[in-house]
């Protein structure tokens, strides 16, 4: 029984950990930006313009 008390423990502070970097994430701006990530894939790349020599 003493076991799970101990278990009990570890995960609310595991927990607590994982909550305590999200706020954190959250108040550093981590996701603030939604919307480009998800479209771009879809903006062009810009050419390379080759400057390699050919002999």
């Amino acid at each position: 029984m003493s076991a799970l008390f101990i278990l009990i423990g570890i995960s609310m502070v595991l927990a607590g950990s994982f909550l305590i970097a999200f706020i954190w994430s959250v108040i550093k701006g981590q996701y603030d930006d939604d919307y480009t990530p998800s479209v771009r894939m879809l903006f062009d790349d810009k050419k390379e313009s080759s400057t390699t020599k050919t002999n």
